[in-house]
């Protein structure tokens, strides 16, 4: 796509043998909520780690805006990730640190913005999400649906182009993860970034995205809007949305024969 702010070209990913991704494409416009979805082990977060240049890929090319994500070239990475904002799956916190100086942290980091200005920045951020008066509290003292809040003010601290969200809902009672999915959508409709949320929560993840993706052992089985996909055919789609214990994804992993495991001859 012309307009698309992250390209993925024939991207295949793996250790050693075992394959993980498996020649996927991908394009994801800006100003949109895209869902990549799949059951646990389909490469979702991994998909995240290569966007974000911690993985390379063995085959294929990953673009942002235009430019190359290169490992290799640290200043060039370094400045594309500054465009980019990371929703951890549990927050990943830091501890010792108050809720107002967590937010604060990018901004102390990667700005010369004097402290008045990152105060100011802070408590914007925190009240964005409902948390402004939180701002002296530490994660220890935090719901785990504040504490998913504060990460995501955290990933919004400088303005991303992109944000990037590893299972937001995970962990959340029904009350928070509404709150969470709400936040997500608004917060994109605001911003004008671009969100790509990593996720098995089907109905949640439907309600919020312009486009999803289905990802299954490796490859990419179903996309399009969240009523094309509803309506999909193929049995992998079908199995995942519906949650269906039976179809193409099997319950075991591939082994030899019981039998042969356990020694005894036919």
């Amino acid at each position: 796509m012309s307009d698309a702010i992250v390209t993925l070209d024939h991207v295949t990913f793996g250790y050693d043998r075992r394959v993980i991704l498996s020649d996927i494409s991908m394009a994801f416009p800006r100003g949109k909520v895209i869902a990549i979805m799949g059951g646990s082990g389909c490469g979702k977060t991994t998909l995240l780690r290569l966007i974000g240049g911690v993985l390379t890929p063995s085959k294929g090319r990953i673009s942002f805006d235009g430019t190359p994500v290169d490992a290799r070239d640290r200043e060039s990475l370094y400045a594309l990730r500054r465009r980019m904002g990371m929703l951890f799956q549990f927050g990943a916190l830091f501890t010792d640190l108050t809720v107002f100086d967590n937010v604060a942290f990018p901004l102390s980091e990667h700005t010369t913005l004097p402290p008045p200005m990152i105060r100011d920045l802070v408590l914007m951020k925190l009240n964005a999400v409902g948390l402004r008066g939180a701002a002296q509290l530490k994660p220890a003292d935090l719901s785990g649906g504040m504490a998913r809040r504060v990460a995501l003010a955290r990933a919004i601290a400088l303005d991303p182009d992109l944000i990037m969200y590893d299972e937001p809902f995970a962990g959340l009672d029904p009350i928070s993860l509404g709150v969470a999915a709400n936040l997500i959508r608004r917060l994109n409709d605001a911003t004008g970034a671009t969100s790509l949320v990593v996720s098995h929560d089907v109905k949640e993840c439907f309600l919020i995205s312009d486009y999803v993706y289905v990802i299954s052992g490796g490859r990419i089985v179903g996309h399009g809007t969240p009523a094309e996909v509803q309506a999909s055919d193929d049995p992998e789609v079908r199995q995942f949305i519906r949650g269906e214990p039976d179809g193409p994804v099997r319950f075991h992993y591939p082994a030899r024969g019981y039998g042969e495991d356990l020694g005894l001859r036919a």
